[in-house]
């Protein structure tokens, strides 16, 4: 099995705002194009435009409605996922061949498509739903941070951040260190009390969430109090009870 490092010196994520993210699939639609570009970087796609469609993602964008209690209103919130780029991801230490490995030096969870045999371990390990199984290649695919874009210096440097975020139209999306208390991110996520996702599962994920606030809440105090509770079960209930608390 593969053994996890420390990554001491950067811890590279994303920050989404999702008070201001509308839904609209841009971050979907570019990560798919940027990582369907070139002969080298496919993601599969079958009866696109059919009853069936089958294909593989590397981002989802998941849609919520929560009651405003005050208003009795339906409000809709959106809530982009992708790999979280955890600390402790299980993912890499169940990987048999060592083909999922964390970059030492900034954190960064990738595969190695040339030793993957799509033995679907990390998946199965993984408890966001962050990877899947490329039906084209047989290898699993995970969001890369776009290690392609941020490692390429003949980009200018406003371009060296994940395709998601530099397409997002509302900038809801952040880049940076975290490991950095200067950066944007950290400087973000600390004012606005920035969450991690189903903290009790224990993976320490890097990127962090900025929770909506309900509109009727609007100029009232927004430090919500976000520790795990012990029933907390699967993503669809941590959203549920993180709504819940607005």
């Amino acid at each position: 099995m593969t053994n996890l490092p420390k990554c001491e010196n950067k811890k590279l994520g994303l920050l989404i705002d999702l008070d201001i993210c509308v839904g609209c699939h841009a971050c979907v639609v570019s990560c798919k194009e940027w990582n369907s570009s070139g002969e080298t970087k496919q993601l599969s796609d079958s009866n696109a435009h059919q009853k069936e469609p089958v294909g593989t993602f590397l981002n989802h964008v998941h849609s919520f409605e929560k009651v405003n209690k005050d208003s009795e209103e339906s409000e809709p919130f959106y809530f982009p996922k992708s790999c979280l780029h955890c600390e402790d991801a299980p993912c890499v230490t169940v990987c048999p061949t060592g083909a999922s490995h964390k970059r030492p030096e900034d954190g960064i969870v990738l595969v190695n498509e040339e030793d993957c045999m799509g033995c679907g371990l990390c998946a199965w390990a993984c408890p966001y739903g962050a990877r899947e199984l490329d039906l084209l290649s047989g290898v699993m695919k995970k969001c890369t941070l776009c290690v392609d874009r941020i490692d390429n210096l003949d980009l200018p440097e406003e371009d060296r951040v994940p395709a998601c975020v530099k397409s997002c139209p509302t900038g809801a999306r952040f880049f940076g260190d975290f490991n950095d208390p200067n950066s944007e991110v950290s400087k973000i996520s600390n004012a606005r009390h920035g969450v991690d996702l189903m903290p009790e599962m224990k993976t320490k994920p890097v990127n962090k969430y900025l929770l909506p606030r309900i509109k009727s809440n609007f100029g009232k105090d927004q430090n919500i109090e976000t520790k795990s509770e012990p029933n907390i079960s699967g993503f669809l209930s941590w959203v549920d009870k993180a709504l819940d608390k607005l």
